[in-house]
């Protein structure tokens, strides 16, 4: 008779003594500059992205509202149109209706600029002109670097409506012109030429240059270009700490 042979209980084994490496960390895409960390979109913009406010759907009946406004490109697909509803008497928007063609960050900032116009009984014209897009942005708990031009779309939009109302109503000393200055005559490059390049990240006279070749050929311009990068830069990026 064979006798089975007991197994013999190993000992428990001792974990091994040393450093654990952590798994590697994917490179950040970008920083949230008011809430730290790295991320894509905050929960608020995802809120305002997937349950967007006072979006216009379907068809749209443009009697109802006192001003239209209408700003992008159908083209390279970012178009924002605005609807307004104002009341005469005290020169608040009660209505702020909108419909884009834009990425996240376009539906999820006009929505909250939508409510920031109205909320509280709705914002006076001069006040709601006054809304930057950083004041946006914080409301939104930040957004990329690289989606801040898309941002504003609808806060050009607003402009555009609000002139609309102006030209309507009579009040043509009230219309605002933005971007029409011209600041390099020899390259034909505006003050709107020199946003745009702010916008896509040129925030220095160099990166500027080689987009819009501002003051190469005509140095005496440059003063005023460094100036319209500050004061755009601080606009949409906000002061430097």
């Amino acid at each position: 008779m064979i006798k089975k042979q007991s197994k013999t209980k190993k000992p428990d084994a001792k974990p091994k003594v040393g450093r654990v490496r952590p798994k590697p960390r994917a490179k950040a895409d970008v920083v949230n500059k008011y809430a730290g960390g790295s991320w894509a979109y905050t929960q608020i913009v995802k809120d305002h992205f997937f349950k967007p406010r006072n979006f216009l759907p379907g068809d749209i009946k443009t009697a109802k509202y006192d001003a239209e406004g209408l700003v992008g490109s159908p083209a390279c697909g970012d178009v924002m149109r605005v609807w307004l509803k104002i009341d005469p008497k005290t020169d608040k928007i009660k209505q702020f209706k909108w419909r884009t063609f834009g990425c996240a960050s376009a539906v999820a900032a006009t929505s909250m600029l939508s409510v920031m116009v109205t909320e509280k009984g709705g914002m006076k014209i001069e006040k709601a002109l006054k809304i930057r897009p950083q004041d946006i942005m914080k409301r939104l708990g930040g957004l990329p670097n690289r989606k801040i031009h898309c941002s504003v779309l609808g806060d050009k939009a607003l402009l555009c409506a609000v002139n609309n109302w102006f030209k309507k109503t009579g009040q043509l000393d009230r219309v605002i012109i933005e971007g029409g200055r011209l600041i390099d005559p020899a390259t034909k490059v505006t003050e709107a030429d020199i946003e745009e390049a702010v916008l896509e990240g040129a925030v220095t006279l160099l990166a500027v240059q080689k987009r819009t070749k501002v003051g190469i050929g005509n140095p005496a311009c440059i003063p005023q270009v460094e100036d319209l990068i500050r004061f755009y830069k601080e606009k949409y990026f906000g002061p430097e700490k």
